[in-house]
């Protein structure tokens, strides 16, 4: 630990003789048109639910064309997202390549107005230093986050203090704004944002058709993986639900996930005697089009669950450990349950009784 200290700080000291501006507690950004955002350092959900940072630089200033920088693994969220004028994979594996590393040169020497590095979670050298190193005017990014010190703050000239600790309970759909809201930048609409169109509609309707899911009939979609074991609801409560529904309701089910989720996956429809459509491997825009046509969405605490969380489609998000109040996605009809930091405290009838108030409610509708 104490090696790891002092390599950092040894980085630190040498990037602060290069690469250090001079702080300016102005308030005045002037009218940005060109902004670059560094967000290569969240996860999916975290950045999805950073959205409306990206709506209220829309609202304030409308003429602004904003670049956004993300990891290759945030990337699908983002791809269509009607906010966002242009996005950069930031690929740590290929910045040695000499292609690679010119195209991103190209990009962060281009003349912008405006850089920010949003933080919710955790604070990201690289990312500060990309900001650093773009042409960029003007420079917001964290000086501190909870109490942590940022290191390597003197990379931005607008150095703002984000402490939540006397408001723990508050989202981080709400937070995420927090970095830019001294400048008067703004939204009162904190919901996440995944944008589709006409073709991931088709796919979406070749899917249905495929699985004979009739008109009349209740869809219903669940996400039953989660990146994180604590995060995952037992699969056995889940068959059990399923069954629950598909006896009261006239219901069609499917499920959401990728490879990862596989094994989840093949244990649910094995335990069933009903066939459950698999919508698996899909683009994030595809997996938002599908949700939005549904009844109902129920899912672990996730990223997916940021993705529903922009539709307007009920739905049920199960918790454990982490706070629903910093993490739950914003919005009507958007529920969820958390007994306490084990999620198999969650009882089946908590969720179910929650379903039935759901599809009743629309069978009244």
């Amino acid at each position: 630990m104490a090696k790891n200290s002092f390599i950092t700080r040894s980085i630190n000291s040498i990037f602060r003789k290069l690469l250090a501006v001079e702080e300016n507690k102005s308030l005045d950004i002037g009218n940005p048109r060109k902004i670059i955002i560094v967000r290569q350092h969240n996860q999916l959900g975290d950045l999805l639910a950073g959205v409306s940072l990206f709506r209220a630089l829309k609202e304030t200033h409308p003429e602004c064309h904003i670049t956004l920088i993300v990891s290759p693994f945030n990337y699908p969220g983002m791809i269509k997202n009607k906010y966002i004028d242009r996005i950069f994979v930031f690929d740590k594996k290929k910045i040695i390549n000499p292609i690679y590393f010119n195209l991103f040169f190209k990009l962060l020497k281009e003349k912008y107005d405006l850089a920010i590095v949003p933080v919710v979670v955790s604070i990201s050298f690289t990312s500060n230093l990309i900001a650093r190193l773009s042409n960029s005017k003007i420079r917001i990014g964290p000086n501190s986050l909870d109490g942590i010190v940022n290191e390597s703050a003197y990379f931005f000239d607008r150095r703002i203090t984000l402490d939540w600790r006397s408001q723990p309970d508050s989202n981080v759909y709400e937070r995420s704004l927090d970095i830019i809201r001294q400048f008067g930048i703004n939204t009162k609409v904190y919901n996440s944002e995944v944008s589709f169109d006409d073709d991931d509609m088709k796919n979406v309707q070749v899917f249905l058709n495929e699985n004979n899911f009739a008109n009349g009939t209740k869809l219903v979609g669940l996400h039953v993986g989660a990146g994180k074991q604590p995060n995952r609801w037992s699969l056995n409560k889940y068959t059990s639900l399923i069954n629950k529904l598909n006896k009261e309701f006239n219901t069609s089910f499917y499920l959401t996930g990728s490879k990862a989720d596989e094994e989840e996956i093949n244990f649910l429809i094995k335990e069933v005697d009903f066939k459950i459509g698999l919508f698996i491997n899909r683009s994030i825009s595809e997996v938002a089009a599908l949700i939005s046509k549904s009844n109902l969405f129920i899912t672990n605490d996730t990223g997916i669950m940021h993705v529903a969380g922009a539709t307007n489609t009920p739905q049920i998000s199960v918790f454990g450990p982490t706070n629903p109040f910093n993490w739950a996605p914003f919005g009507t009809q958007k529920y969820f349950i958390r007994k306490s930091e084990l999620i198999e405290d969650v009882a089946v009838d908590d969720v179910f009784q929650l379903c039935r108030m759901i599809l009743n409610k629309e069978q009244k509708l």
